[in-house]
């Protein structure tokens, strides 16, 4: 026996502790690559199943200059459809009534620089959908992977809705996400409008956003809260960039498990074949420069029940069926109006996310955003101004709202923020 072979044998009748120990560490390392890959496997499957339950087959495709994918889908094809209670649903091609007042308003005033009409969305530099079908901004891999799972992947977090008066500082700070809004309550509401001022807001970290929107709340703040909302919104971690982009979000279990942004679930059933949900508005406002905006209206449709959303005054984008919803099967209690941020607390500090232009309110036009022509809808379908219009804000001096009222502009706000500043620490 030479003498390394008979080392190694004595090693081996010395130390049968260590050479256990050697082989389960190897054992451990197998199985923990293996583990890793067959993980790896197994999300990259799952990612392409939802991928392929998002994404349909569409008849035409347009590629925006913005690097999205804009897919014509049939109508009749479209993710609403995948919901079992929609299976055999005909659809309902334009709502029964419009609100009484919506198309004599003529409140734009003549002494700013608006410029709604020109709004539009960047795809359409490229091209437009044929008849029959709706326009779905194409859901990519790498979106789906900035979410924090697939099942979560276009949806908001719970309790990310402000709840004005009795507000437990708990809450707040547990959701990480800030307001500044107007709001009613106190009565049965089938409907409201806005024509909501658009910026680019900057975000300081990619899970934060910033936007600006309406809710149709029906239900208390607890678990069963319903609600609807639409609206602009920033948000790198929802769309992989810092484009101001159209959205609209539902739900009807406080964020819990119904619902989703645009038309990443079944729900949302479009109707219109040139605006895309989740897709990009242009142009925006600048500072002491051009100010643009949207007109957005949701309501309740008296006859069949479903809520419609129009954008602008020629778009009627869809609805939502009544069905998905329990207390907004009837009515809603509480509407509200303004702007949104997650504060994620970089460095233990408050964040820089801007909130509107990122300006406080008292700077007025040119400088803050706003929302004018401030309405809701009535029991009777009438568009009316709202009456005791409240405001709230978290913390004031991070981001701020601030109430008027003229002949132009009906009932209005000022609102936004810098976020973090001297008095925002």
């Amino acid at each position: 026996m030479s003498a390394d072979q008979f080392s190694s044998g004595r090693w081996r009748r010395r130390n049968p502790a260590r050479l256990v120990f050697f082989f389960l560490c190897l054992w451990s390392l197998i199985s923990f690559s293996l583990a890793g890959r067959l993980s790896a496997s197994r999300q990259k499957l799952e990612v392409q199943k939802h991928l392929n339950r998002l994404n349909k087959p569409p008849v035409k495709t347009i590629q925006s200059p913005d690097g999205d994918i804009i897919d014509c889908v049939h109508i009749s094809h479209q993710p609403a459809f995948d919901h079992p209670f929609l299976k055999d649903h005909k659809i309902q091609t334009r709502p029964s009534y419009h609100p009484v007042g919506l198309f004599d308003e003529n409140k734009i005033s003549t002494g700013h620089k608006e410029r709604a009409n020109d709004i539009t969305q960047l795809w359409h530099m490229n091209g437009k959908c044929p008849e029959d079908t709706i326009p779905i901004r194409r859901t990519k891999k790498e979106d789906v992977l900035r979410s924090s799972s697939v099942k979560r992947y276009g949806k908001k977090k719970h309790r990310s809705i402000p709840k004005p008066r009795s507000v437990d500082p708990d809450l707040i700070n547990q959701s990480g996400h800030q307001h500044a809004i107007a709001y009613v309550e106190g009565d049965k509401y089938y409907g409201a409008k806005a024509t909501i001022n658009v910026w680019e807001p900057k975000i300081q970290q990619p899970n934060e956003f910033s936007l600006s929107q309406i809710w149709v709340l029906g239900g208390s703040f607890g678990e069963d809260l319903n609600s609807i909302e639409a609206g602009w919104q920033v948000s790198p971690d929802l769309y992989g960039d810092n484009n101001t982009r159209l959205f609209t979000y539902w739900t009807s279990d406080a964020y819990q498990a119904t619902g989703c942004y645009n038309l990443l679930c079944s729900g949302f059933i479009q109707v219109n074949s040139e605006i895309a949900m989740g897709a990009s508005i242009s142009p925006v406002s600048a500072f002491r420069n051009s100010q643009y905006d949207i007109s957005i209206l949701v309501w309740k449709d008296p006859k069949e029940g479903n809520w419609w959303m129009q954008f602008g005054s020629n778009y009627v984008l869809g609805y939502w069926p009544s069905f998905l919803f329990s207390y907004l099967a009837d009515s809603a209690s509480m509407i509200e109006w303004g702007g949104e941020v997650v504060n994620s607390e970089p460095d233990g500090q408050h964040t820089s996310t801007q909130m509107g232009s990122g300006r406080f309110p008292e700077e007025g036009f040119g400088k803050s955003s706003y929302f004018r022509n401030i309405q809701v809808v009535d029991s009777s379908n009438n568009l009316k101004a709202p009456k005791d219009l409240g405001t709230f804000t978290e913390k004031s001096n991070c981001y701020d709202v601030q109430t008027g009222s003229n002949g132009d502009w009906g009932h209005y706000f000022y609102y936004g923020g810098p976020g973090r500043n001297p008095n925002c620490p």
